[in-house]
């Protein structure tokens, strides 16, 4: 009983530091890590569910709270958030199945990257008044790029540095 309750114990401790990085990484940016050109380095943090499931749902509550602050409302906020979750529910899904090799990064990262160049020029669209959707494959092509950049720029370092010292002298569970 008393390591399922440590386990639990790891599993939400994990989620909530994931939550927090996320959010912290995002609000430090200010304005610049909103909108179609986003400089948000939290993005890296979406390999982390090819490792560990409960960074699912910390990268979703951290995205929540990053995105009380993005000038685009609730649209952004439930959104934003879901493609979040969305993405990193994939992410989780292709590290079952390759188990963390160089394809498991290399396609994990592909998720985050995909759901928010197609979710997020709609946000944009819908929040703000008088956008059309002439605008969308602009916001499409800057949204790929920069999700690309944190994804895969900051995001495979960190993949391969969990990689390298899972299961040695770092705990994971």
């Amino acid at each position: 009983m008393k390591k399922q309750t440590k386990s639990l114990t790891v599993l939400l401790c994990r989620a909530g530091v994931t939550a927090a990085l996320y959010a912290g990484l995002t609000i430090a940016f200010g304005s610049l890590a909103y909108g179609p050109l986003q400089i948000r380095p939290a993005e890296a943090l979406c390999v982390l569910p090819l490792f560990f499931p409960e960074t699912i749902f910390g990268l979703f509550v951290g995205c929540a709270m990053a995105n009380l602050l993005s000038g685009y409302g609730a649209i952004d906020i439930v959104l934003g958030s879901i493609a979040t979750l969305v993405a990193a529910v994939c992410t989780y899904g292709i590290g079952c199945l390759f188990k963390q090799n160089v394809a498991s990064a290399l396609l994990g990262g592909l998720p985050p990257v995909l759901v928010n160049a197609i979710v997020i020029p709609f946000v944009i669209i819908l929040a703000t008044p008088g956008e059309g959707m002439g605008s969308y494959w602009v916001w499409f092509a800057q949204m790929l790029l920069t999700q690309s950049v944190w994804v895969y720029v900051l995001g495979m370092p960190l993949y391969f540095g969990i990689r390298r010292i899972k299961g040695k002298t770092v705990y994971f569970t």
